[in-house]
Formats: structure tokens, sequence, C-alpha cells
């Protein structure tokens, strides 16, 4: 009887799985398959492992997605730390989460402002005297902008992960004789990895794809597959084409997934 009522309570799961999560994948793969006309053909996979158009937007896809890893990161786990440390925690990662409230295209647009030619930013450079700089549709401005709305995302498993953390592990390194510095290099660090990856993987995983951010910060400077993605769909109608790019995508993804693996999980 239990067993009937668990299965009962797990059905909308399965089904919402398998209408929005395996479905799709499955007629993405589908459609990869399929030209313009939609015949069956290998093209679109040969068309792009064989072009350097779409080699090079994979490595660029890549590489991004990794430095706003990285930047995210840098910035994400010290502010976690201090934040884990603070007498209201959860507020301060309220003030953390609030900004993802916010719409995307509205917080681009907000970027655009500061940014433009004429945005804040350039009128300041202007008035300490370094003058107006080419700051939108650049790497860096694209980069900074994607960090800014990832960072929600690899704060909070971060945080998660250091608030649960024995804190009479931490004080027995220090009673041992270690230092803060090595408490924090030799405990805090190890134990808090499962945030780090869980992190990683919010963050890098999403910005492989981003493609309204490229498109409204990083202008056609800053391509990605993302971005070859939305073209093909919506401009070119090569269904096919941008179906096989998000396969890759997916694929991609995966790799991710396995690579950040929890390994003691993983070997079990």
């Amino acid at each position: 009887m239990h067993q009937t009522k668990a299965f009962n309570y797990s059905v909308p799961y399965y089904a919402w799985l398998l209408l929005f999560v395996i479905a799709p994948v499955i007629l993405l793969l589908f459609e990869s398959f399929m030209d313009v006309h939609g015949n069956f053909t290998l093209n679109n996979y040969q068309t792009y492992f064989s072009s350097g158009t779409y080699i090079r937007m994979t490595f660029n896809s890549v590489f991004f997605a990794f430095m706003v890893t990285v930047i995210t990161l840098a910035i994400s786990y010290p502010m976690a730390l201090i934040m884990s440390r603070l007498k209201h925690a959860q507020f301060w990662l309220m003030l953390v989460i609030l900004p993802t409230w916010v719409n995307l295209l509205l917080k681009a647009y907000a970027f655009i402002g500061l940014f433009a030619k004429q945005g804040t930013l350039n009128e300041f450079l202007t008035f300490v005297g370094i003058g107006p700089q080419q700051i939108m549709f650049t790497d860096g401005a694209f980069m900074a902008v994607a960090a800014y709305v990832q960072i929600p995302f690899m704060i909070m498993p971060i945080f998660n992960s250091l608030v649960e953390i024995d804190q009479s592990l931490v004080n027995a390194a220090r009673d041992l004789g270690a230092s803060s510095a090595q408490t924090l290099r030799k405990v805090i660090i190890p134990l808090s990895m499962n945030g780090v990856r869980t992190g990683v993987q919010a963050v890098f995983i999403p910005t492989l794809s981003l493609f309204m951010i490229t498109r409204l910060i990083g202008g056609n400077r800053v391509i990605t597959l993302g971005t070859a993605i939305e073209e093909h769909f919506l401009v070119t109608q090569n269904w096919g084409m941008g179906s096989t790019i998000g396969i890759i995508l997916i694929i991609a993804m995966a790799i991710t997934m396995y690579l950040t693996r929890d390994r003691k999980q993983g070997g079990k």
C-alpha cells in the first residue's frame, strides 16, 4: 500500500521528466538528422566537424564559459566564506539571491546603459581625465556581465556547503596548532568541494549556451554556439543544423557534469 502511494506521488515527476526533458532531447536528436527539406541526412554533423567556423565557435563557447566560471569562483568563494561567518548569514544570502528575481533582459539593458559610449562608466572615465573607451561589444564586457548574472548560482551552493561544515573539525585543527591559512587549506576547502563542484556546474553549463547577453553586450564580436543556435532557428530556418549544435552542447554539458562529479560517490 505504501509503495503504491509513493508511486502515485512520483507520477507527476516522471510525467514532467518525460514531457519536458526526455521528449525534447529525442526530438532535437531526430531533427539533427534532417536537412532543410526534411530529408534524412548526416551532412549536419559532417558540416559541423569539418567547418573551421563551428570549431572556432565551440572553442569560444568553452573558453568564455571557463573564464566566467573562474571569475565567479574567485569572487564567490571568499564572499561565501565571509557570509557564512556573519551573524545574520541568511539575510546576506537573501541579498545575493535578490538580483536573480530581476529579468535577465532588464539586467542586460542596465549594463548597456552603464557600458555605452555615453554611459555612466565612460562619463566617470571622462571625469577623471582618461576619456571615453570602447567598452560595449568587447570580450571583457561580455564576461563581466555574464559573471555578474551567474555569481548568485556560484555563491549559494558554496555557502550551503560552508555552513554545513562541522565546526568541531575546524576547532580541532586550531587546537592542534594549525594556523588560519592551514585550517582553510586543509580543512575548510576540502570539506566545501561539493559546493564548489555544484557551483561550477551551475555556472559553466548555462554559460555554454548564452545567447541573449552575447548579442546585447558582446554584439557580433563575441560568437558562441548559443548565438549559432539562435541564428539557425530564427534566421536561416535551418533547424537541422541548429539541432545538431544543440546536441553537441548537451554532450558538452554531460561531459562537464561527469568531470565535476563527486569522485568518492562515483567510485562506489
